[in-house]
């Protein structure tokens, strides 16, 4: 359980506690691999109460159109995964007619 940044304060900045956990956990994996802090001084040791601490002082937000574009990409996927399927059956189909 976290004591600081307060739940809160944080949901001042984060419209769920689910985003809340998405966001801070992305946060935490970008310091992690080193991207560079957003404060001058951290109360928590770890990377995910870091992340928290920037999420309550405003400095990491939730990007909406790179959800969008997420979005996106996953339904591109999602078609061009079916397109090769499709083709794959019509192929299939055609070498059982030619035997």
């Amino acid at each position: 359980m976290i004591s600081y940044p307060s739940i809160d304060k944080l949901l001042e900045q984060v419209n769920s506690r689910y985003s809340l956990s998405v966001l801070a956990s992305m946060r935490a994996h970008e310091i992690d691999d080193g991207d560079a802090k957003m404060l001058n001084k951290y109360e928590s040791p770890r990377s995910v109460g870091q992340a928290l601490e920037e999420i309550a002082d405003g400095k990491v937000k939730i990007n909406p159109e790179s959800i969008l574009s997420e979005r996106n990409a996953e339904k591109v996927e999602r078609i061009e995964e079916a397109k090769l399927e499709h083709q794959e059956d019509i192929e299939h189909q055609k070498s059982r007619n030619d035997n």
